[in-house]
């Protein structure tokens, strides 16, 4: 007999596929449509983007947070974000802080700083360190040796109290695993991978010398599989140079032959001004714009085909997964990780260019490995920028994120949480939002506002009426919404 909850997420896995059917018939978008609401904007993994962080933020009000935190009754939980920043090759498309180096002892120093971060910052924490979120991003978190890793484990459970359903991920290049590294990343803890697919065509490949062939990619995702992983994730990205509309269809072929619980089909934003090494590629071997728009809508259709869901933005997994299951139970949440079924929490980050969230405070470390050891050196939180947030800002953020999530936006529980009308607080954004509701991506009514299942596309667009600096002079350089 079914329990309730796995009776609720059979009737959820069935709901998601009416209403792909009735949603998603070839998407049911135009190219008119995405050519008429395309534009560059924020990805939205915090509110205000990182780009708007304050330079020479102090790191002492980073410690009046933490001791805030500290001093709580009920300090919300945590969720760790460790930076490993070291990679061997160049990828020549990545935006990521990296090091590129062979040199592996680089990264014993590395982490011998990083634990000094790692006590000082434990030092403001409090006694309540719940824990229910661990990710290590880079880079190659397994450019570490595994001796390495099992010495970051067991300094992070040393300052860190996991609950027994915590999320623990790590970011993998196919090129650096095999299955016993996966089983030590087992036994260490680890129950979600996240594979940097990107595409299998060998000339695209090479075009972005990041060499990994799809048998190799194979053995990875197997021994992830084999050695209990609950969650597999693979990144693909459309707009590499010479991609064209079959080749990547082939790459969809072999990635859906693959089977990952979740894809992530993020769009290349070609910024050579800001990323070094993408001047290594050669912009006349770049798609086309309406080569990168057919790949996009034919591999949206191909991943419904093949009976994914399509969670929002980018990002698309299985009718059982958790992530569409909070999905439909309105419980996903976005952060630094991106699309997440943790509820709200504190983000302590660790290592260089990595980002924490305080309660209404973000900060960011020093982007440099030398400003990064410096700090340490002379006892300072390595602090390079941070922003403490408005009330308004607060609205926004909770507005912005709901949305990001396609969520229902209820006016009377926000004025019961806020004391203020929706309608009132934001009459000039609800006459913004007015075109997407005409087309039929959004509703909006005396309820609230609803993201249709179309939508879903667009939640960046509809969260920029709602972004009080993206109208003002910008740091960033954004990507396309597609």
């Amino acid at each position: 007999m079914n329990s309730p909850d796995t009776a609720r997420h059979s009737g959820a896995a069935q709901d998601t596929r009416d209403e792909q059917t009735i949603a998603f018939p070839d998407l049911e978008i135009s190219e008119a449509l995405i050519r008429r609401f395309d534009q560059s904007g924020p990805r939205y993994t915090s509110y205000p983007t990182a780009d708007r962080f304050q330079r020479d933020y102090p790191a002492s009000s980073y410690q009046e947070h933490l001791a805030r935190r500290a001093a709580a009754e009920r300090p919300a939980p945590l969720s760790v974000y460790v930076h490993l920043p070291f990679c061997e090759s160049l990828c020549y498309f990545c935006g990521c802080n990296k090091i590129i180096t062979q040199d592996h002892s680089r990264s014993a120093e590395y982490l011998d700083i990083l634990f000094g971060e790692m006590d000082m910052v434990s030092q403001h924490l409090g006694a309540s360190r719940q824990t229910i979120q661990l990710h290590l991003g880079g880079g190659t978190p397994t450019f570490l040796s595994a001796a390495e890793l099992t010495s970051l484990m067991e300094h992070i459970r040393r300052h860190f109290d996991f609950t027994p359903d915590a999320e623990l991920g790590v970011e993998i290049d196919p090129r650096t695993v095999t299955p016993d590294s996966l089983a030590m990343l087992a036994g260490l803890g680890f129950n979600r991978t996240s594979f940097g697919v990107q595409d299998f065509d060998p000339r695209v490949q090479e075009a972005v010398n990041r060499v990994q062939p799809y048998d190799m990619v194979r053995t990875a995702l197997q021994a992830s599989r084999d050695n209990g992983f609950q969650s597999i994730n693979a990144d693909l990205i459309y707009g590499l140079p010479l991609q064209t509309l079959d080749s990547f269809s082939r790459t969809l072929d072999q990635l859906i032959e693959l089977s990952p619980d979740r894809v992530a089909l993020y769009n290349y934003a070609h910024l050579p001004d800001r990323f070094k090494s993408q001047r290594l590629i050669r912009e006349e071997d770049l798609p086309s714009a309406d080569t990168r728009l057919q790949i996009f809508l034919m591999s949206v259709r191909r991943l419904l085909a093949a009976g994914y869901v399509y969670i929002g933005l980018d990002h698309f997994a299985k009718p059982d997964d958790e992530l569409n299951r909070a999905r439909l139970d309105h419980s996903l949440h976005r952060n630094f990780q991106g699309y997440t079924t943790r509820a709200e929490c504190d983000l302590v980050g660790f290592g260089i260019s990595a980002i924490g969230k305080i309660g209404n405070a973000y900060v960011q470390n020093q982007h440099s490995l030398n400003a990064y050891r410096n700090a340490l050196e002379r006892g300072e939180l390595p602090i390079s920028k941070g922003f403490d947030l408005s009330p308004d800002d607060v609205i926004r953020r909770e507005v912005i994120m709901t949305l990001m999530c396609s969520t229902p936006l209820d006016f009377a529980a926000f004025q019961d949480r806020h004391g203020q009308s929706f309608q009132s607080c934001f009459s000039d954004e609800l006459a913004r939002l007015r075109p997407y509701a005409d087309a039929g991506l959004l509703e909006i009514d005396d309820q609230g506002i609803r993201v249709l299942p179309r939508g879903r596309v667009f939640v960046r667009a509809f969260s920029m009426v709602f972004d009080q600096y993206v109208r003002r002079p910008r740091v960033a350089t954004y990507s396309k919404l597609i």
